[in-house]
């Protein structure tokens, strides 16, 4: 048996997330049904963890097995390109991995970025790939949320009541906050998320930027680790799965 890792890049809008599901087009299946074809053996494919419905992926990773060794990676890579592309997903890389690797399991980091269009007019360039909000944010408030996520703690407050994980305690390492010109940027790094994290943890620093909250507040929320008291969470088209580090 021969494990493969690839590198994918998609446009999540027209899918109903990563995981295969009972009814709607998935990035998996997708994928999985075009690599089956190719390597005429049926594959499963293992990704890093699930993306939701309208999510994007700069670096998804994922792993497959299968019985032959793949003589040429780089004309498997053209291959299933040319069957994929026009559907929103890119295989950006394919590498060989022992069969200790795991694409989900090995993951030391995940890195998601959430990009917010803080201007009167809607983006037309990169329309469904971020959050119009027209009202003024306050980016330096914003901030200093953020930093109220950092560590160790219960983020039952921003996850999702459909959540499957063992446990709500997660560590964030980093929250990274920068604006230019209109557009802001919010990078999260941590081993892992709870479902819908992300897109909760950004829908609270924009009633915080907002005003509508002030820092107390928000770090009241934080702690009661009751999901009602959290903000509507961010819509998912701002939100990238940037990177997963092994």
């Amino acid at each position: 048996m021969f494990r493969y890792q690839i590198l994918i890049e998609y446009i999540g809008t027209s899918f109903v997330g990563w995981q295969i599901q009972s009814k709607g087009k998935s990035i998996q299946k997708e994928i999985q049904i075009k690599l089956s074809k190719l390597l005429k053996e049926k594959v499963v494919l293992i990704g890093s963890g699930r993306t939701d419905a309208g999510v994007h992926a700069i670096e998804q990773s994922a792993h497959f097995d299968c019985k032959k060794e793949i003589q040429n990676l780089d004309k498997l890579l053209k291959s299933i390109n040319h069957f994929i592309n026009d559907k929103g997903i890119s295989i950006l890389k394919i590498k060989k991995r022992s069969l200790k690797f795991h694409a989900r399991h090995s993951a030391k980091q995940r890195i998601y970025k959430y990009i917010i269009f803080n201007r009167l007019s809607k983006p037309s360039l990169e329309k469904e790939r971020g959050w119009h909000i027209i009202k003024k944010l306050d980016i330096e408030l914003m901030k200093k949320g953020a930093k109220k996520l950092l560590g160790t703690k219960d983020f039952s407050t921003f996850r999702a009541s459909s959540c499957n994980a063992k446990s709500p305690i997660k560590t964030m390492e980093s929250v990274l906050i920068k604006s230019n010109g209109g557009r802001i940027e919010l990078q999260f790094k941590s081993q892992s998320f709870l479902q819908q994290q992300v897109r909760s943890m950004v829908g609270s620093l924009k009633y915080l930027a907002e005003n509508k909250w002030n820092l107390k507040k928000f770090e009241f929320v934080i702690k009661s680790k009751k999901r009602i008291l959290c903000a509507p969470p961010a819509p998912a088209e701002g939100l990238f799965l940037e990177k997963v580090i092994y």
